[in-house]
């Protein structure tokens, strides 16, 4: 085989093997998590309850605060807010496995908002929720 045959195959083998590894990472996109786009009205967030008919957690994103809110339906009915925020470097978390993990040093932390893994030392913050008719209100003052 001649040298131009043999670099025109192996890019081609490397573009197919490039275009594989891109549809599987974009096929995973489906599962990410469903995140809710909501506003903040006199420091209160409302979100409705039927959201949690298929899945016991939500990512919140308010209008104009930085970070996330998970909120999780519990097993009594009651619903926990935590700010998706490291308590280490102030970083947007992002959702692993069961909990949330901060990207920039690793602190990790389970879905009750527990440090798992340091550098972090505090949990997470965690806001009052109430059910008010339909809606989950969260509390963010």
């Amino acid at each position: 085989m001649d040298r131009r045959k043999f670099v025109k195959q192996s890019c081609s083998l490397c573009l197919a093997t490039g275009a594989g590894m891109l549809i599987g990472s974009l096929a995973s996109c489906g599962t990410a998590l469903p995140v809710y786009k909501t506003t903040i009205a006199n420091n209160k967030i409302a979100v409705p309850v039927s959201l949690f008919a298929n899945s016991d957690f939500q990512l919140i994103q308010p209008k104009n605060l930085y970070y996330n809110i998970g909120l999780k339906k519990e097993k009594d009915g009651s619903y926990t807010a935590l700010l998706l925020r490291c308590t280490h470097a102030d970083n947007q978390l992002i959702s692993a496995g069961n909990g949330f993990k901060c990207t920039l040093h690793g602190s990790a932390f389970d879905n009750e908002g527990r440090v798992t893994n340091g550098p972090a030392e505090r949990p997470l913050k965690k806001y009052p929720t109430q059910i008010e008719s339909d809606q989950i209100i969260i509390s963010i003052s």
